[in-house]
């Protein structure tokens, strides 16, 4: 499959100067702000139409094409393939990249079936969080996840924060998402049973990737491309700021 860089990926080129988003290039092709910690990494949607299970029997990873730098789409750079890495789960899994030395970015043709930035596939995930919405509790709803029978099951209490980040990243992307198609979502409440009933899908989030598929980076993982920016410990923004000393009073 070849991908064109200009549908639906036309806000990549901007006349005079590219942009992807949290990367700024100067005039020379290279990030106008340094990066510490190396490479910058960009996912891409690679929309195969398969399964997992179909995607490793293929191995659809070498058929997977970016023909042209999303930083430098009128070339100009020496972008080139830069092999695959693996995905844990599903097993087997592979994820081409690609690699633009001039402006230090990586970037990767993420399948619809995976989650961004998060371990396992969309429909795992979705699954995990209609049973805590359908459940007569978070602890019943972590029971059944977690098959307590089973020799190697994990506590319960670990068994809840696992479950309760899965609802928190998907709860943070539904609304935003529900306001970008009202003609597929009106009046959808943002959880996913009501998604998947609009929808009429058990895939309901990867559908949803395909509906937004112009606005994947600026939505957060696990559906869209950025971070998610929740934390494992508090499940709170990561990128709030600490509250500062209260102002002195107006007569001080």
């Amino acid at each position: 499959m070849t991908l064109s860089l200009f549908s639906p990926f036309d806000w990549l080129a901007v006349p005079g100067i590219t942009r992807i988003p949290g990367l700024s290039i100067n005039d020379k092709g290279r990030p106008a702000v340094s990066n510490p910690r190396g490479p910058l990494p960009m996912q891409l949607r690679y929309p195969t139409g398969l399964t997992g299970e179909r995607y490793v029997t293929d191995q659809a990873w070498h058929n997977a094409r970016l023909d042209r730098c999303p930083n430098h789409p009128h070339g100009g750079c020496s972008f080139a393939r830069h092999g695959t890495y693996e995905r844990k789960t599903p097993a087997g899994v592979r994820v081409s990249r690609w690699y633009c030395p001039q402006s230090h970015t990586t970037f990767s043709l993420l399948p619809d079936f995976l989650a961004a930035r998060f371990p396992g596939t969309l429909n795992a995930l979705e699954a995990v969080v209609v049973v805590a919405q359908e459940a007569v509790s978070q602890e019943a709803a972590a029971n059944e996840v977690r098959c307590p029978s089973h020799d190697d099951a994990i506590a319960l209490p670990g068994a809840l924060r696992w479950l309760r980040r899965r609802v928190d990243l998907v709860h943070n992307v539904l609304a935003p998402v529900i306001g970008l198609i009202p003609d597929k979502l009106a009046g959808c409440a943002a959880t996913m049973s009501a998604v998947r009933a609009h929808l009429k899908s058990d895939s309901a989030l990867m559908a949803l990737r395909g509906l937004v598929a112009g606005q994947l980076r600026t939505l957060p993982a696990p559906l869209g491309f950025q971070p998610h920016g929740i934390d494992v410990r508090s499940r709170k923004p990561q990128f709030q700021q600490r509250a500062g000393p209260d102002p002195p009073p107006v007569n001080a």
